[in-house]
């Protein structure tokens, strides 16, 4: 975990909805914190084409301008109210689907966190954050944190729980989590947490004894490698634990965030394939909508980039 730096920008997707309200609030705390600015993003989809859906009725032009003013008022009042608590606040209003505006504004930024809410609200001309949030943290270019609807708060950061499979991208989730929350750490605790599976016995024709020793070797290879990640940090002062253990990769992690209560889940969005290995890019999305704490991915840019997502 590096030594915190700086910010400059900060998105937060908005569609007013009480996931997206906790979202900014968790913005402009970070924003605060780095003397970052926060940038409100609103993506209004736009009038349909009888052409394009002749099953929808289009709605008459004046009506949906009164929409798009409706929606420009409320943005600038929720900047507004993020303004009188200290924080530097711009207003985006897009045009367009949810993950291409989303995705264009923070490149258009030069963004060093995304911040959204898990779930938004329903309705056809609003984002959908609950089914653009996977998107969002499969493509976007920057650091994503995704915060739950129970979070409506920020609250301080005290414990970090990073999932690791010892890969590249586990490495820089880590590195973000120090470089992004790091400034709001005070005596931070973070925990190492490594996933692995054994093959089920009832699809083996090896006897207990023989997998129980082999999962032991599993146990001990991933304890070495995970006190050889914890070295640097606690040189750093910070206090570590590591834990190693057997299971469903979505679920163990849910059920350690729990246990240590803590208050954000640091990831990678790719991983190692392979029976020994926790392979994040399925469990970071399996973990988004039930983790108990905002959840902090961070994506491998190096990769040849993704095709655009439709809305």
């Amino acid at each position: 975990m590096a030594q915190p730096s700086r910010m400059a920008t900060i998105v937060a997707a908005t569609d007013f909805s009480d996931a997206a309200g906790g979202a900014a609030e968790w913005g402009a705390q970070l924003a605060r914190t780095h003397a970052a600015r926060l940038v409100l993003v609103h993506a209004l989809l736009p009038p349909v084409s009888p052409t394009a859906a002749p099953e929808f009725v289009p709605l008459p032009p004046h009506i949906y301008e009164e929409e798009r003013r409706a929606v420009k008022e409320a943005l600038e009042k929720r900047a507004e109210e993020l303004r009188r608590t200290g924080c530097t606040v711009e207003t985006q209003l897009e045009i367009g689907p949810a993950a291409w505006t989303i995705l264009d504004a923070i490149e258009r930024c030069k963004a060093d966190l995304l911040v959204v809410g898990t779930r938004g609200l329903t309705g056809f001309k609003r984002i959908l954050i609950g089914s653009t949030a996977a998107r969002l943290v499969r493509d976007a270019s920057c650091p994503v944190l995704t915060v739950h609807p129970d979070a409506t708060q920020h609250r301080p950061v005290h414990r970090i729980l990073v999932p690791t499979d010892f890969s590249k991208d586990a490495a820089r989730a880590l590195e973000a989590a120090g470089r992004i929350l790091g400034p709001v750490t005070d005596h931070a605790r973070v925990t190492l947490l490594h996933v692995y599976r054994t093959t089920p016995e009832i699809v083996t024709p090896w006897p207990a004894p023989v997998l129980m020793e082999a999962s032991r070797d599993v146990e001990t290879e991933a304890r070495k490698l995970l006190e050889e990640t914890a070295a640097p940090l606690r040189e750093l002062g910070i206090e570590v634990d590591v834990l190693a253990r057997a299971g469903y990769p979505p679920e163990a992690i849910d059920e350690e965030a729990r246990r240590i209560g803590a208050d954000v889940i640091a990831m990678g969005t790719h991983g190692r394939s392979g029976l020994k290995r926790l392979f994040l890019g399925s469990t970071a999305e399996r973990v988004l909508p039930a983790a108990p704490c905002p959840v902090l991915t961070v994506r491998n840019t190096d990769r040849t980039e993704a095709t655009r997502p439709s809305a």
